[in-house]
């Protein structure tokens, strides 16, 4: 029964997603994933889920990797499931759900979530349902971002504080960002795997060191994740107008360089049931 904490350096809604917008970064967003698959401990697995599943290609290969029985790909996106049919087979299927209310009773062997926790409230009552979904012996295995303060976050949040867009939001103002919002701290997710009974819990935050062609591109990475929620909530002529204003103050403030250096920071934790 051990717990570590360690800090690494390493080389909207379900209408709103856009798959191929999404895979521009396929390798870049892989790595996380691959790096999560590494520390999950025993297999072949039985039984699994991958929550969050998105466009399927890494579902599939998760079940390869870890030998799995029984894989279940779940997301809220239809757009992203059409993508997950051709990943399906004898030991993968994909089914529309919602994350932050799954749970099952005690008959998983593995609970997986790669970048999608972070997009639902109350982490300790949704990792509470995940939980009850573990038989005895079983692993919970999750990565979230941890860039609220990078300034592809900061400058989305100023600006839609500003006029003319705070008022293009209506009443309710611009929607909040859910990685400043919703994801705890490294050390508040080990606290809360012991609370929830787990051992051996391993929580890491990395530092991703990923190099882009130009500034740019930054913006292209973003589009396709935490700019869909003003996408979502502006008219198409004012997102247009958001876009290009986000466009010059991002890259006035990471700079002109090109390449562009892009660090990206991420918790992964894994813990096992007793």
């Amino acid at each position: 029964n051990t717990s570590t904490i360690q800090v690494m350096t390493t080389s909207t809604s379900a209408s709103d997603w856009d798959p191929e917008q999404y895979r521009r970064f396929a390798s870049e967003r892989a790595q996380p994933f691959h790096d999560l698959l590494a520390m999950i401990g025993d297999r072949p697995v039985g039984r699994a889920v991958d929550l969050g599943c998105g466009p399927g290609e890494l579902t599939a290969l998760a079940a390869q990797q870890l030998e799995v029985s029984r894989m279940v790909g779940i997301d809220n996106a239809p757009a992203m499931l059409a993508t997950a049919d051709e990943h399906e087979g004898d030991h993968v299927r994909f089914e529309l759900g919602d994350i932050a209310t799954w749970t099952s009773h005690h008959d998983h062997d593995l609970v997986l979530a790669a970048a999608s926790l972070q997009w639902v409230p109350d982490h300790p009552a949704v990792l509470s349902r995940w939980t009850d979904a573990l038989a005895p012996g079983g692993s919970l295995a999750v990565q979230v971002p941890a860039n609220s303060h990078a300034a592809t976050h900061t400058v989305a949040t100023a600006l839609a504080a500003r006029e003319p867009y705070r008022s293009a939001f209506g009443p309710a103002g611009p929607p909040i960002d859910p990685v400043a919002e919703y994801v705890l701290r490294p050390d508040g997710y080990a606290r809360l795997l012991h609370q929830l009974g787990y051992v051996d819990i391993v929580v890491q935050l990395r530092v991703y060191p990923h190099v882009l062609p130009t500034p740019q591109h930054a913006v292209e990475w973003v589009k396709g994740t935490t700019l869909t929620r003003f996408r979502s909530s502006l008219e198409s002529d004012v997102y247009t107008a958001f876009l290009a204003d986000y466009e010059r103050e991002l890259v006035a403030e990471l700079g002109p360089d090109e390449p562009c250096f892009f660090p990206f920071s991420r918790i992964l934790f894994v813990a096992r049931q007793p």
